[in-house]
């Protein structure tokens, strides 16, 4: 499965969203479990599910009536990787340019 890094980035800019994929990073929960923690309707809870369904980040199962939500950790590993690669980027060029200043002064002029 390819993901879109900017919509699992979307899913995620909302806190009941986060809240969400922590729960089921414990555990699959049903759609009526999981509303169960929020102070909001059982809808609006279901329109957040659709974005981290659409977003890779959960996956949906019906049984009958029951809606089984359960994470899917292949969203997280692409960002997690998105994220990793910037870290080694920016802590490249931030060691390159502690090593720049660090240098003499009329060595800096040479250069």
């Amino acid at each position: 499965m390819v993901t879109n890094i900017d919509s699992v980035f979307a899913g995620l800019a909302d806190p009941t969203r986060r809240r969400i994929v922590e729960r089921l990073a414990r555990r699959p929960l049903t759609i009526g479990e999981i509303a169960s923690e929020f102070p909001i309707s059982q809808p609006a809870i279901s329109k957040h599910v659709r974005v981290l369904e659409k977003a890779g980040l959960l996956q949906r199962t019906v049984e009958g009536r029951v809606h089984y939500c359960t994470i899917s950790p292949q969203a997280m590993q692409q960002v997690s990787a998105w994220i990793d690669r910037q870290r080694r980027y920016w802590n490249g060029a931030l060691d390159r340019l502690e090593r720049l200043l660090a240098k003499p002064s009329d060595e800096k002029r040479k250069s």
